[in-house]
């Protein structure tokens, strides 16, 4: 193979291309190798939200504290996502069609597919809400008001059609739009020195702008945790393109060619955040739609305009599959996995018209709550229940629906507890919502292996009923 094909996916077919395997397994030929699965990646590492992150990082705890919550993003996404890589890699299927096997069912796997699929619709919305915010700026139009919709309905369309073939589609864009990110950045970080009112300061510049404590490392920490969760467990939709046999160490090459320009993103945040907070106050100076228009002027929209592209067609491409895989059993629905980016792109716009964005803290705790426990169940029913108890099968996991239980109680009524509990803590408040992700996210994966070894696995097999209907037919 030669050096410029390790970039390259595998020849397809243009109807291969366009449905992208969302409701099958990935054939052996179909897959990609490991430099062109990281290639499409990039786009998620240099999204807009990781400077928002890095400044949010900053401005909580302050240097050298925000290293803590930092590293634990950065090593808990390379255990999380090398696991779920390896675990998807092996199956060739998506996170949605692995659950139905891995304790949830089919009909009970479409409830954790819509969970999943919230959190494309709102990461669309906020990068989408970032990009509107920069042409508004620039050209005076009210964030809030019709127009600022219209920008943002505008551009998502334009993102919709650019994936519109997938993978393949999403390969081309991150080759050519990765090496203007960089020269863009560049020239932002030069025109930061002689930006009215900017004072670029280094690490030690790098102080929180509220009060210090146990509060707000708790805080950082949340918001390292659910991001550790989601960037692990969205690195599995294009591990599934890995070769089935790759090892945890090309798993984990995967994972950390994601997260080093991620990291150093963010750590670009820390330093554009604490540079203008004094110019721009502490929210504009986490919001990359202002700060960049503030330094590069017209410049900055276009850096904005294509980073938000370059990151929004994963969002689009990543909602399209989990709403495939769900309403496929829900519904038995299967318009085409492109149509459903469509409605991806209609929740972001109506969301942006009531201004969602604005209760972020609260969207990050929540999800953090019901992402985080879903994916440990997955992983505790694959290596635990299936590899280290014996319970259920290792190799080819059933995901069809006259394979698997429409409803597996034991990962139901896991996340169920779970996600209760973790409410009740957001519901108190304070500190106690911060940690609620993370006692969500160990309580269900406990009472998941806890259930499925007192039923012995049983509920991995089809309903009686279903499988009596199957070999009459």
């Amino acid at each position: 193979m030669s050096v410029l094909a390790k970039f390259r996916g595998p020849e397809t077919s243009i109807d291969d291309q366009i449905e992208s395997f969302a409701t099958d397994r990935v054939p052996a030929g179909k897959r990609w190798p490991i430099p062109a699965i990281s290639v499409v990646l990039l786009g998620n590492a240099t999204a807009m939200f990781f400077f928002s992150f890095g400044a949010q990082q900053a401005f909580l705890v302050g240097w050298p504290t925000m290293l803590a919550p930092i590293g634990y993003f950065f090593v808990g996404a390379i255990v999380i996502g090398m696991l779920t890589m390896r675990m998807a890699s092996r199956e060739g299927l998506s996170q949605g069609l692995i659950s139905r096997g891995l304790g949830f069912g089919a009909r009970g796997a479409a409830v954790t597919s819509f969970i999943y699929a919230v959190n494309f619709i709102f990461y669309f919305l906020y990068e989408g809400t970032i990009v509107s915010h920069a042409i508004a700026r620039y050209f005076g139009i009210p964030v809030s008001s019709f127009g600022g919709t219209i920008i943002f309905a505008s551009l998502g369309l334009i993102t919709l059609a650019l994936v519109w073939r997938g993978m393949n589609a999403m390969s081309f864009l991150q080759s050519w739009g990765f090496p203007i990110f960089v020269v863009l950045l560049a020239v932002a970080l030069i025109k930061l020195q002689s930006t009215p009112g900017a004072e670029p300061v280094g690490p030690s510049g790098w102080a929180a702008t509220a009060a210090t404590g146990g509060s707000g490392l708790l805080a950082a920490f949340s918001l390292a945790n659910g991001q550790m969760i989601f960037q692990g467990l969205m690195a599995t939709d294009y591990g599934r393109f890995a070769a089935k046999h790759i090892r945890y160490r090309g798993t984990a090459s995967i994972m950390v060619l994601e997260l080093v320009p991620m990291f150093a993103i963010i750590f670009l945040g820390a330093y554009l955040g604490s540079s203008l907070v004094g110019s721009l106050g502490r929210e504009a100076a986490m919001d990359p739609g202002l700060m960049f228009v503030d330094i590069m002027g017209l410049l900055g929209v276009v850096f904005v305009v294509i980073t938000q592209i370059r990151i929004n067609v994963m969002n689009l491409y990543g909602g399209s599959i989990t709403l495939a895989s769900g309403f496929d059993v829900i519904a038995h629905f299967r318009p085409g996995r492109p149509w459903w980016m469509f409605l991806v792109w209609a929740f972001g716009v109506v969301f942006y018209a009531f201004n969602v964005i604005n209760h972020l803290g609260t969207f990050l705790q929540v999800a953090g709550v019901l992402t985080n426990t879903w994916v440990l169940i997955i992983l505790a029913d694959y290596f635990v229940c299936r590899r280290w108890l014996g319970l259920g099968r290792t190799e080819q996991i059933e995901f069809r629906e006259d394979e698997v239980r429409a409803w597996n109680p034991c990962g139901l009524l896991s996340l169920g507890t779970a996600v209760v509990v973790g409410g009740v803590c957001i519901v108190i408040g304070g500190d106690t919502a911060n940690l609620a992700s993370f006692v969500a996210m160990f309580l269900g994966p406990v009472l998941h292996v806890i259930l499925t070894r007192a039923t012995g696995g049983r509920y991995y097999s089809p309903d009686p009923d279903r499988s009596v209907t199957a070999e009459a037919r």
